[in-house]
Formats: C-alpha cells, structure tokens, sequence
C-alpha cells in the first residue's frame, strides 16, 4: 500500500546553487540538440522532464522525510540528469534505460557534472509485472532487453527512492509495481508533467495492518 506525501506548493522556490543551475542548463542544451537532430529516428518515449524542478523537490525530500537509506534508482534515465542530481545530492544513484544509445549521453552527463553514479541497460520492471498492467500497449512494457535487476544484482526492494516519469496513463500501473515490489519506507517520485510532482512512501504489510486495527 503506497500512502500519498505532500510535496508544498513552495518547493519551486527553493534555491538552486548556480553550478547546479549551469549543469541543468547545459544538460537541457545538449537533450534539445539531440532531439532536434535530422539525421535519425526519434526515440519516441524520450521526453525530458523538469529537472530544476526535480532538484527541488529531492533536495526538500531528503531534508524532511528521513528516507530509510541512500540509494537511489531511475527508471528510464535517458540522458541520466536526474540520476546525476541524486548523486550531487548525496545519494548512491544508479540510472535504468532500455535504450543504449542514450546511455553514451548519460556517460556525458556523470562526466560533465563529475559525480561518481552507475547506469545499466535493461528492463526496470520487475519480473511478473507484466500480469498487473491493464492495458499491454503501455510504453514501458515489451522492451526487448534483460532485467536491470539481474544486471545490477540488486532487487527494487533495495532501495530507498526511486523516480520515474511515467508516460500519460501509465502513472497507476507503475505505482502498482512498486507497492508489490519496493521496500516498506521506501519513496517512489513521479514527475508527471509541468509542475506536476507525485510522491509516495511504501507503508509496508506491517502498517497496513496496524491501520485496519
């Protein structure tokens, strides 16, 4: 059971430290030029979120939510800011995409911001989620390549946090995946859109229980 956190209407105005806003804006230069470029197909279901925003919003997480430990998981990371802004942040941040043509821009990304964070390609489901999605033409299922999970020999209940930014219509089903499969404390953050952030904190079977007492 995932219990929903309020994220304050304030968190845009948190500061941002000028290097971190120089990295983001750099960043932001190099995702327009890639999707900008003639000379290739788009990849379709790269869209690049908020990430200013996000910045925000993890940095006031961590200050007051007392997340149950430091690593931290993106699924789907594309060019990896956001897994670069939980390591700039403190946090043992691991990236997740399918496709490994961005990744060699992720690489960029770490090396650019210098910060030590990892990337792996595969799948960031989960094994068996498949059989909760109801629809099976949801974007982020059917990619053709291995569990992230096996790749990194971690499981998603090894982490404390982890973000994601769902396609339209797939935000439910994702927040299914990880109620059964992450951690009880752990956070899933969700960027859906302008100004738009969701947070969740996993309660655990122990606390659902308490609550039905």
């Amino acid at each position: 059971m995932l219990e929903r956190v309020c994220v304050p209407p304030s968190v845009d105005s948190r500061p941002v430290p000028p290097a971190v806003t120089a990295q983001l804006r750099e960043a932001q230069r190099r995702i327009e030029a890639f999707q900008d470029r003639w000379d290739r197909p788009q990849i379709e279901q790269y869209v690049a979120a908020d990430h200013e925003l996000l910045y925000q919003t993890l940095a006031w997480l961590l200050e007051t939510q007392y997340p149950i430990g430091r690593r931290f998981l993106e699924w789907g990371c594309g060019f990896a800011v956001v897994t670069a802004i939980a390591a700039e942040l403190g946090l043992d941040a691991i990236g997740v995409e399918a496709e490994a043509e961005l990744l060699d821009h992720a690489h960029v990304t770490f090396t650019d911001w210098r910060v030590d964070a990892d990337f792996v390609v595969g799948d960031f489901l989960p094994a068996g989620s498949e059989s909760i999605a109801d629809d099976p033409t949801f974007p982020s299922l059917g990619h053709d390549v291995g569990s992230a999970y096996d790749a990194m020999g971690l499981d998603l209940d090894d982490f404390a946090i982890v973000y994601g930014y769902p396609w339209p219509g797939e935000e439910g089903f994702h927040q299914q995946v990880f109620a059964r499969h992450a951690a009880a404390g752990a956070y899933l953050l969700q960027f859906c859109g302008p100004n738009d952030v969701r947070l969740f904190r996993h309660l655990g079977t122990a606390a659902v229980r308490r609550r039905r007492r």
